[in-house]
């Protein structure tokens, strides 16, 4: 039997997207793009509407309610002249009836200025001849009194001026009932336009959801044949990002090595010691108030300060020992081929000097202070666990001692 042979022009695979997911996806987005259209209509008319009540009637139901306030003052005042028969007493009500007259005209001003429809104009219009009656009626009984004509003065206040001012203050009690009504009608059109919006929105998003998952299930079905080959690039890709982070050896802020490149040099350290009967050293430096320093000046200024450790840290020790940021305002220094305690004291020493000089930074001068504690291989122990336990509990005794006398007081 003879095989067949491979067509020259095979029939290409059609990797095109079908005609009904591009369907499919130009209705989910026009759905979604109504969806948007109609929340921000029904959300601006929402808007406009608690603007209404919330800025509009509201500033003038205040402006009445300042108005009415200052009447009712300036009442008062002028009752209390008719009272009063001492001048200089007079004299200061008359101060305050003054001030009360100019709250009432800057409030009607002010409702003036923000609008008024045509049925309150006309409102408007005729308190403002009240008001001018009330005006004339006050001053005449102001002259009465400072032409010690007290008697007539009181029959014009009883008869003339309260009657006038209760007048006004009945109208001004209706108007702030009229914007307390149409408030809530304002109230009652905003809850309606909410939920006509939200029905609106949740009909729409049903319907963009449903639409999305027949999208997302025909989609699923497309690639399936495909997903195997994803699923194990992604796994590759994964892997790859591990070994990344696995290689991240140094700290990003300091650029000191870190806690497992430390690690990684304390055990090879260790293991030359054991081999040739040398010794390694271990400094355990932490800052004193960093706390303050970060609470007080903020994390940009602690992490100057860090930098700043870091460097004077690594002037402090020869090119074969190594500095390690642990985290945090913790600091470790390991000590290659030295001879015993006397060196590592010398080390902490020469490093406490270093930090103790102020350090300016911007406009800020600051003082560094550490506790420097020790551990030495292999008297203080014979792994790299056992040596910064060491020196963290030595360098916990030094920071409870007295600050002055730390490094004095070394041997730990």
């Amino acid at each position: 039997m003879t095989e067949r042979p491979p067509p020259t022009n095979p029939k290409p695979t059609n990797r095109g997207v079908s005609p009904l997911i591009v369907t499919a996806f130009v209705a989910l987005i026009a759905l979604i793009c109504g969806l948007l259209l109609n929340s921000l209509l029904q959300l601006e008319a929402l808007g406009q509407q608690l603007h209404i009540v919330l800025e509009h009637h509201n500033r003038k139901i205040d402006l009445i309610t300042q108005t009415q306030v200052a009447a009712h003052i300036r009442t008062d005042s002028l009752f209390r002249m008719v009272l009063t028969d001492d001048p200089f007493e007079r004299d200061a009500h008359y101060l305050e009836f003054n001030h009360a007259g100019f709250l009432v005209m800057q409030g009607r001003n002010a409702l003036r200025e923000l609008g008024l429809t045509p049925v309150e104009q006309r409102n408007f219009d005729a308190q403002t001849e009240l008001v001018r009656q009330i005006q004339t009626v006050q001053e005449h009984l102001i002259d009465l009194l400072y032409a010690d004509r007290t008697a007539e003065a009181r029959r014009v206040l009883a008869r003339e001026a309260i009657p006038l001012q209760e007048t006004f203050n009945l109208q001004l009690a209706d108007m702030r009932n009229a914007y307390q009504h149409a408030n809530l009608a304002a109230q009652d059109a905003a809850k309606k336009t909410y939920q006509r919006a939200y029905f609106l929105t949740v009909v729409f998003g049903v319907a963009a959801i449903v639409l999305a998952t027949l999208i997302a299930w025909h989609t699923i079905r497309k690639i399936n044949l495909k997903s195997h080959q994803l699923r194990r690039q992604m796994v590759e890709l994964e892997q790859s990002r591990a070994a990344l982070r696995e290689e991240a050896t140094h700290d990003p802020l300091t650029g000191l090595a870190n806690r497992r490149l430390f690690y990684d040099r304390l055990q090879r350290a260790i293991r030359h010691a054991a081999r040739y009967g040398g010794k390694v050293g271990i400094l355990y430096v932490d800052l004193d108030r960093f706390k303050d320093i970060n609470d007080r000046h903020g994390h940009h200024v602690g992490d100057a300060v860090l930098m700043e450790v870091s460097q004077r840290l690594l002037d402090c020790v020869r090119e074969s020992d190594s500095v390690a940021r642990l985290g945090g305002d913790e600091f470790v220094v390991l000590l290659e081929g030295v001879q015993g305690s006397q060196d590592c004291i010398a080390a902490a020493y020469k490093i406490e000097q270093s930090l103790a000089n102020t350090t300016r930074f911007g406009d800020l001068r600051l003082e560094i202070d550490a506790s420097i504690g020790q551990s030495l291989y292999p008297d203080d122990g014979s792994d790299e666990d056992a040596l910064i336990r060491a020196a963290d509990a030595a360098m916990y005794r030094v920071k409870s001692g007295c600050e002055s006398e730390r490094q004095g007081c070394l041997p730990f």
